[in-house]
């Protein structure tokens, strides 16, 4: 058998989720994000030979090619860069190109950026229009669905078929808020009940505000290497192990069961297969999963194979997914706590597991963690990306 080629982590760096209304611009952001990972990673600028960009829309940043600009901004001009783009998905997908040319051979250190300029300077209705056109623009987005009503849509059918309730989903907004508040670069760290989750303002049935992430900027940033270009490390690494991408019908209505991310499940299967993990239930002991609304993580948990369908909300209400549970999830405070910049979310995700899985991280409550899975996805799980993570013996 050939020597593992698979990608090392050898740094990461990020600004916190927020609201800036600071006059900072995302060139900032991203300057101070990938000056960050590669002071952790103990390299220059000049030692990248690829850069991935990764942004949801010029819509938002008004900037179309950002790559030589993020380029630019880092002093690394001249280096190979391409921008991906897969909605809330796109630090997940990037994360996966990044994977490719490293496997591929066409880049020895690869430095991923994500950014979002989401919260700042345009309106919440402006942003809402604009999430609305990366469903299917002309069928959806033109006739005013919105992102929040489509998912509204399909964790109804989910409540309808496998008896998920209101409580439930509302455990994960108390979890997750509450995590944030060991994550220093979290936007909304904060105490609740399931109360006050269910009778938050209602926002599009079974949705209430608490059940919604937060639009947010930021950026994060991380650099991957061939193992043969990994400089000595005096401690612990992690590497990808795994990667798995996938898509569904862009309308929710064509799929045959709109409650299920059928994308997130072929994507896992393939990065478990990859890692050679038989049974994630009981193998993972991390996880970072999309949850742009509550009921979005309890359906990312049954299609990552991490709780049988219909069992992962009353695990919620049991304690499972809290920082002391069996399978602590979304630690980070994810979208919900953490705040969701979309372009730099699945980077993010990829830091935070760095972190947890190397010991470096207060989010990990001192626990031991050896394998861990990221997940980000666009749309309604209409594009998914899912990366297995693996602390380095």
């Amino acid at each position: 058998m050939g020597a593992d080629i698979r990608p090392v982590v050898l740094g990461g760096g990020a600004v916190p989720f927020r609201r800036y209304k600071d006059g900072s611009h995302w060139r900032d952001w991203v300057r101070h994000a990938g000056r960050a990972a590669l002071q952790d990673a103990g390299l220059a600028p000049l030692d990248i030979d690829s850069l991935v960009v990764a942004n949801e829309t010029d819509f938002i940043s008004l900037q179309v090619n950002p790559g030589p600009v993020v380029a630019d901004e880092l002093g690394m001009s001249g280096v190979a860069t391409v921008r991906v783009e897969a909605g809330g998905g796109s630090g997940g997908a990037a994360l996966r190109t990044a994977f490719a040319q490293i496997m591929g051979g066409t880049a020895k250190r690869v430095l991923v950026v994500g950014f979002e300029a989401g919260a700042s300077h345009l309106s919440a209705k402006d942003v809402q229009l604009i999430y609305g056109l990366s469903f299917d623009a002309e069928i959806d987005g033109m006739a005013g669905a919105t992102a929040v009503s489509l998912y509204a849509l399909s964790i109804s059918m989910h409540m309808m078929a496998l008896g998920t309730t209101s409580a439930q989903m509302a455990a994960v907004s108390v979890k997750n808020h509450g995590h944030a508040k060991a994550n220093p670069n979290a936007h909304k760290p904060m105490d609740l009940s399931i109360d006050d989750v269910l009778t938050s303002p209602n926002v599009s049935t079974p949705y209430r505000r608490l059940d919604c992430s937060l639009i947010s900027d930021g950026a994060a940033a991380i650099v991957l290497a061939h193992p043969d270009h990994a400089p000595a490390s005096p401690t612990p690494r992690s590497r990808i192990v795994g990667s798995g991408a996938a898509t569904d019908h862009a309308r929710l209505g064509d799929r045959a069961e709109p409650h299920v991310f059928d994308a997130k499940a072929r994507a896992a299967r393939d990065a478990y297969a990859m890692a050679g993990i038989d049974d994630p239930a009981s193998e993972i002991n991390v996880a970072e999963i999309y949850d742009a609304f509550t009921g979005a993580e309890i359906q990312g948990l049954e299609a990552l194979g991490l709780a049988n369908p219909g069992w992962a909300g009353p695990a919620l209400l049991d304690g499972a997914y809290t920082a002391d549970g069996p399978l602590p999830v979304n630690l980070s405070g994810g979208l919900i706590g953490q705040g969701g910049a979309p372009g730099a979310v699945g980077v993010m995700q990829a830091v935070n597991m760095d972190r947890m899985l190397t010991g470096r991280s207060e989010m990990a409550s001192g626990r031991d963690f050896r394998l861990g899975v990221v997940d980000a996805h666009g749309g309604i799980c209409t594009s998914s990306a899912v990366h297995v993570m693996k602390r380095m013996d």
